[in-house]
């Protein structure tokens, strides 16, 4: 999810109560519901789409989650101690102890995976024991709904916390209680449109994606109640269906562009580090015609033009040959 989403959800789990447990908890867990996005420093180092290999690994499994708290807290707890010694330290803040600031950070970095998970984008979750991506095709990147809920949650908490009223944290704790039903309204819409689109391409003997994936229902944005839904109708090419929990499936065009009559097997490890990110990376992979007459790599998720081509590998040296209309 975006880092707006992350540091709410640390907000509002820090006004839930969690912030009482020890001093600077409310940064630990703020922060550390952004901290394994650390893999975003990447860009300094690696070019073209070798980012997209890169991000939401390393950073993002289990020895990252439980050493980057320690490392939060361990810098936290400094802040506090030079403060102290300085003679700057806030009196209204609560002793600090490291056991529980490692553990506020710990829930911080926890609910980090969780949220990143739910999108379409994907997660590898078990790095680097496995680089098996993982998706919970539940929720649109940027969730403004989600938002809202997270945002009214901590406004009302602080609001009452100010004014000393005794169930200050109980907003936060109704908010946290909504946005968790939330998703799971989104989780089982998603499956509805995935079980709808399943059985429409058994019904017209489409092919199931490639490399073992099912139907993917794609969140949205705004418009929570609908997905679009992707799955393969014939050699290189997928079916984009406009689903909503309203009227069903709609309607299903092709990917976007000309095809190339190119099997995905020919790029991978023969045209470098970027083609072969792109492909460790891609879901729903396809190839399409540039206007020279070369290929482009695409991924069936990110057809809006609006991307533009950051979710797109132009390969100048390989020539398309078109694809036969079936």
């Amino acid at each position: 999810m975006d880092n707006l989403t992350h540091s709410l959800v640390g907000a509002v789990m820090g006004q839930a109560g969690l912030k009482r447990t020890t001093g600077l908890a409310m940064p630990a867990l703020i922060i550390g519901a952004n901290l394994p996005d650390v893999d975003a420093a990447c860009f300094f180092w690696l070019h073209g789409t070798e980012h997209l290999a890169f991000r939401r690994g390393i950073t993002h499994g289990p020895p990252a989650l439980v050493l980057l708290p320690l490392v939060l807290a361990g810098m936290l707890w400094g802040w506090d101690r030079w403060q102290w010694k300085r003679g700057t330290r806030p009196e209204a803040r609560l002793p600090v102890r490291f056991g529980w600031l490692y553990l506020m950070a710990f829930i911080g970095c926890l609910s980090h995976p969780f949220f990143d998970w739910l999108n379409v984008y994907g997660i590898r979750l078990l790095e680097p024991f496995s680089s098996q991506w993982f998706y919970g095709d539940t929720l649109f990147i940027i969730d403004p709904w989600l938002w809202a809920m997270l945002i009214a949650a901590v406004w009302v908490s602080r609001r009452r916390e100010r004014a000393e009223a005794l169930a200050w944290a109980r907003p936060a704790q109704v908010g946290i209680a909504a946005g968790l039903a939330y998703i799971g309204m989104n989780w089982a819409i998603s499956a509805r449109a995935s079980e709808e689109a399943n059985r429409a391409a058994q019904w017209t003997k489409f092919e199931f994606l490639e490399h073992g994936h099912a139907v993917i229902a794609s969140p949205v944005p705004l418009q929570f109640w609908k997905r679009q839904t992707i799955y393969s109708s014939y050699t290189q090419r997928y079916r984009l269906g406009d689903w909503s929990a309203f009227s069903g499936l709609a309607s299903a065009a092709l990917t976007p562009g000309q095809p190339c009559n190119w099997k995905l097997e020919y790029f991978e490890g023969k045209l470098g580090a970027q083609a072969d990110a792109f492909l460790f990376w891609s879901r729903a992979p396809f190839l399409t015609r540039a206007a020279d007459g070369s290929v482009v790599l695409r991924d069936a998720r990110f057809t809006d033009p609006r991307v533009g081509d950051r979710f797109a590998l132009a390969l100048p040296d390989v020539k398309c040959e078109e694809l036969p209309t079936p």
